[in-house]
């Protein structure tokens, strides 16, 4: 496997581990959503290292308002953003090179 796809199977693997961390405040009713009170800004930072730029930047946005909110946390915000970013995206790219 390349290192390209290693890097892109690693993200996908962490970010399934923190949307299960995000998730574990329905686990633990009422002290999960305290929970949520320190991972909201842990989530958003580290969604904008493991996507750079402007769209790391909104995704930490959505990251943070999702955890913060009580009743959110079934949305899988990592893994949508690596859908949007290694699947969708990356078929608009080659779209877009083709032409």
């Amino acid at each position: 496997m390349s290192k390209t796809k290693n890097s892109k199977y690693k993200s996908l693997f962490l970010g399934l581990l923190f949307d299960a961390i995000g998730m574990l405040s329905f686990v633990i009713p009422l002290i999960g959503d305290f929970g949520d009170i320190v991972w909201a800004p842990i989530a958003a930072w580290l969604m904008t290292r493991m996507y750079k730029g402007k769209t790391g930047q909104v995704a930490g946005a959505i990251t943070f308002i999702e955890e913060i909110l009580p009743g959110l946390d079934v949305i899988p915000m990592f893994t949508i953003m690596w859908l949007y970013t290694h699947v969708f995206k990356a078929k608009t790219s080659k779209v877009i090179n083709v032409s």
